[in-house]
């Protein structure tokens, strides 16, 4: 029903309304009966103007009343009927109108100890989606590197597999981290250039993969740097300049460099860049070896290594032992976790020729918090068994590695994991970055370490033919003979006698030890040098 509608209706029925409460005038004895006047009776007020009628007081009860104008038929129109008092009849009109709104009770007022409080998870700072990331992005530009089964699983008495990550480009598992790191960066940046000024594996990795990626990149190195390396850095297309005679200036004048020019200093750190690219070693052993018991890592990469293997191993399969190494003379991570916190200045004089990228680095509260958290046990390795796994690997494995990637066959070679024995483990060979010169050092040190390489000296008489005797003996033996000293002057050897001194070389410790028994019953004055 429209405005207009409601409007009509609305003035009709007040209209009616009036009509049927006014007061009635009386009536002739000709106009009781007339059709017309009751059809007037509908009209509003009295019939003509001027015309009104006083109404007397109005009672319910039967005396002294007048008779009602209005006839019971005419309130069927209105509602129901109801008999009041007598027979005054009223009529109720029910009104319909909207249904009541009921309103909601406020809450109630909750004090604040009522509520629950949950503990969400910490974010983690290395999940295991940026190692498969990092994984899908770097697969272009990292070849996948080999897990292989060692033919010293059986001299061990366990199933070793080695990860050969040395046979990197650069030689070096570093290479993974940085080429992560290279890729995120912003395209400004990358135009700019980068710059490094350490020399490390790291920084080999980045001038090596910043040329890769047409990246400007600029290698400041001291003076006292080596010319292999320097050429190492040239070869791979980096702009090298020396300046400053120690490391601190190199460093001091890069970042001079970088702050006038826009470059990107790098070095090595904890960025979660960095250890989801190193990660990724942990997702190819998964991969390469099925049904692997441990994973064995040298603390390599800042110790990233460790810490981003461990979390893609733990990752895929809690129940996997991973097993972090470092050096006896620099053991970084056991102090770490000992006082429950990264040790920040470590008090030790570790060899530098052998550990140089390992004692110049620092642990970061990051990684040590991962390697709390997910590596199983911290063992250290002496230098002198570090030198023995690199014979080992020469030997066995026809490959050259440093000391920092044959930690990890240094512990179990040294028998510091025992519980081992029976089971599938993977060694991460993580670097073989050594100058030739000192490749050959450590190898003539780990023959005398293994008993392979010894040196005794004995007192001969000058009569003919006792130098032949002797060399005799050793021919007889199958020794083989590397040095000899004849000395015919000495204050502490007897008159016409002299003091030969010889190097010679055995197969294995056991023909070593029957070489001193013989050497022995024969030469009553021989000695044995210190190795």
């Amino acid at each position: 029903m429209n405005f207009a509608a409601q409007f009509f209706y609305s003035r009709y029925l007040g209209e009616r309304l009036e009509r049927l409460f006014s007061p009635r005038p009386a009536l002739k004895d000709s106009e009781e009966n007339d059709p017309f006047w009751q059809r007037e009776e509908l009209r509003l007020g009295p019939s003509q103007p001027g015309d009104s009628h006083k109404c007397g007081r109005v009672s319910n009860g039967t005396v002294g009343r007048r008779s009602t104008l209005i006839e019971p038929e005419r309130l069927k129109d209105f509602g129901e009927e109801e008999l009041l008092n007598g027979d005054v009849k009223v009529c109720d009109t029910k009104v319909t109108g909207s249904p009541e709104i009921m309103l909601m009770e406020p809450p109630k007022t909750r004090r604040v100890s009522e509520f629950r409080i949950v503990h969400r998870p910490p974010i983690q700072y290395l999940r295991f989606e940026d190692i498969s990331a990092a994984a899908f992005r770097i697969q272009t530009g990292i070849q996948r590197t080999p897990c292989t089964y060692s033919r010293l699983s059986k001299q061990y008495g366990m199933e070793i597999y080695l990860k050969k990550e040395h046979l990197h480009y650069t030689g070096s598992v570093k290479e993974r981290g940085v080429l992560y790191l290279l890729t995120s960066l912003t395209q400004e940046q990358q135009r700019k250039g980068v710059i490094v000024a350490t020399d490390c594996n790291f920084s080999m990795a980045v001038a090596h993969h910043a040329v890769e990626l047409k990246i400007p990149v600029f290698v400041i190195m001291p003076s006292c740097c080596s010319s292999p390396r320097l050429r190492n850095y040239r070869d791979y297309g980096a702009m090298v300049i020396s300046y400053g005679s120690t490391g601190h200036d190199s460093q001091k004048h890069a970042r001079h460099l970088a702050k006038e020019n826009g470059y990107l200093y790098m070095e090595e750190d904890e960025s979660a860049a960095y250890l989801a690219g190193l990660g990724t070693v942990g997702m190819e052993i998964y991969e390469q070896v099925p049904k692997v018991d441990a994973v064995v890592v040298p603390a390599a990469g800042q110790y990233g290594l460790l810490a981003g293997t461990a979390a893609a191993i733990k990752h895929l399969n809690p129940q996997i032992l991973v097993i972090g190494i470092e050096p006896e003379g620099f053991p970084l991570l056991l102090q770490s976790l000992k006082t429950d916190g990264p040790v920040k200045d470590m008090h030790s004089n570790p060899n530098k020729k052998l550990y140089g990228d390992l004692v110049e680095r620092s642990l970061g509260v990051n990684t040590f918090h991962l390697a709390k958290t997910l590596v199983n046990k911290v063992i250290t390795v002496s230098e002198e068994d570090s030198l023995v796994a690199m014979l080992r690997f020469q030997e066995f494995e026809r490959s050259t590695v440093d000391t920092e990637g044959a930690m990890g066959l240094a512990a179990i070679l040294a028998g510091q994991l025992p519980e081992l024995k029976g089971k599938k483990v993977a060694v991460v060979v993580s670097s073989a970055n050594m100058e030739l010169e000192l490749v050959r050092q450590c190898v003539d040190r780990a023959l005398v370490l293994d008993d392979r390489v010894s040196k005794f000296s004995v007192e001969l008489g000058e009569w003919t033919g006792d130098m032949a005797k002797l060399l005799d003996v050793l021919s007889r033996e199958d020794v083989r003979l590397l040095d000899v000293c004849h000395r015919r002057h000495s204050e502490k050897s007897d008159l016409f006698k002299a003091k030969v001194e010889c190097v010679v070389e055995t197969r294995d410790k056991t023909q070593s030890a029957q070489l001193r028994k013989m050497l022995s019953e024969r030469y009553p004055s021989l000695c044995w040098l210190d190795r």
